[in-house]
């Protein structure tokens, strides 16, 4: 019990997620661009290497997706993602899609064919599943509309505010083409206490004048947390988890 518990400690202390599968909030949105077709996340935990993240605007109504828009995947290759790192995923609406890193590919869903990303009223999800239509795990949601009007989050596990952000919140009456976030990237002890600043629309710029924003190119500086301690630390802190093993076992006898 001890070393699971010193385990345990050791990896929290090193900002280590110890459950490989993604779930909602390990990764969120950091810029909307209808302008342009593309969108930007940060990785919240570190994604393992052969991940398949899958994005779709196509409206859930709390049980499934309906039809007439796009899905794609987002691969993130034979190299694990560092948490912190943004990736960037352009030209939506091309033939041939972009991703700063690792790659994104359309998914050919029958139905499906609008492959921009609307001016208002558009909701895109990032969830997990066994192929693009059917999703296991919900990780974000981002709308420039409004939920559920737009598409629901009933039965993805994600709450507004949470895990999700409604970009025009703090106006509602607008219907923002491009967003970015611009709160803080350092400082926190853990990259999941990032998580309340990314979906707080206060922490955004968002357009409300339907501007010109095809050309512009969002921040990708990657999210950084607060040193983790020294290995004489970790010695320290094995010392005294093994002393007061030690004198657990003293009172039991």
């Amino acid at each position: 019990m001890i070393r699971k518990t010193a385990f345990a400690l050791f990896l929290a202390a090193a900002g280590v997620n110890a459950h490989a599968a993604l779930s909602a909030g390990d990764i969120a949105f950091t810029a909307f661009n209808a302008d342009e077709d593309g969108l930007s996340f940060v990785a919240l935990a570190s994604i393992e290497a052969n991940t398949a993240i899958y994005f779709s605007d196509n409206e859930w109504n709390g049980s499934a997706f309906n039809t007439g828009e796009s899905y794609n995947k987002w691969s993130s290759g034979s190299t694990a993602i560092a948490a912190g790192t943004i990736v960037r995923l352009s030209a939506y609406d091309k033939t041939t899609l972009s991703a700063s890193v690792g790659t994104l590919t359309r998914e050919t869903v029958s139905g499906s064919t609008n492959w921009g990303i609307a001016n208002a009223n558009e909701t895109i999800y990032a969830y997990l599943g066994s192929n693009a239509a059917t999703p296991t795990t919900f990780l974000a949601a981002i709308t420039n509309g409004n939920f559920p009007a737009d598409g629901s989050l009933d039965g993805t596990g994600l709450t507004e505010g949470v895990d999700a952000i409604r970009l025009n919140a703090n106006s509602p009456a607008a219907t923002p083409d491009y967003a970015e976030y611009q709160g803080p990237r350092t400082g926190q002890a853990n990259f999941g206490a990032y998580l309340p600043a990314l979906t707080d629309p206060s922490n955004w710029m968002v357009d409300t004048t339907n501007g010109a924003y095809a050309s512009a190119l969002p921040d990708t500086t990657a999210f950084t947390v607060t040193a983790v301690p020294e290995p004489k630390s970790y010695a320290m802190l094995f010392a005294g988890l093994g002393l007061m093993g030690f004198m657990a076992r003293r009172r039991s006898r």
